[in-house]
């Protein structure tokens, strides 16, 4: 006689354990990616080797998944903003979409979203030439099959 028990409910992604000092280390990181092992370290009071040991161990589950550069738009002259929906081609993953969109410094943010579009990206430029240009560049990628966009003209909040 066998029993039968409903599937557990899924427990969603799977965390990495963390710890305070790795939770800290990713506080600095986070504030400054291109800080040193030893710098994180005077400020976590652990030896560089033990940063590097521990950042390592982030990046090998995943908590750390790489290194950006913020830029600063204002100090780029990038003053013109849009929103673009981007329609993309069947069978375009959102690993491929992301893999483009990394080309662009331009794109400021990007999200998947429900409705008709496939994705929502926030576009920084320096002006409506500028602008159109990216636009152009992005809807001549493989997996790109058209897009829509919104120029932002002021910024309420």
């Amino acid at each position: 006689m066998s029993s039968h028990r409903p599937p557990d409910p899924d427990p969603g992604p799977v965390r990495p354990d963390l710890d305070d000092t790795d939770r800290l280390l990713i506080e600095h990181l986070s504030r400054d990616g291109r800080a040193s092992y030893a710098e994180i370290g005077l400020l976590a009071n652990l030896s560089a080797t033990a940063v590097r040991r521990r950042i390592d161990r982030l990046r090998a589950r995943g908590a750390v998944r790489g290194f950006t550069v913020v830029l600063d738009p204002a100090l780029l002259g990038w003053r013109t903003e849009a929103f673009v929906e981007v329609y993309c081609r069947a069978r375009t993953s959102p690993e491929e979409l992301l893999a483009t969109l990394r080309q662009f410094p331009e794109v400021a943010a990007a999200w998947t979203v429900t409705g008709d579009p496939d994705a929502l990206v926030h576009l920084r430029a320096a002006d409506t030439r500028h602008l159109e240009a990216v636009i152009e560049r992005i809807r001549k990628e493989p997996g790109v099959q058209r897009s829509r966009s919104s120029v932002v003209l002021s910024q309420l909040l």
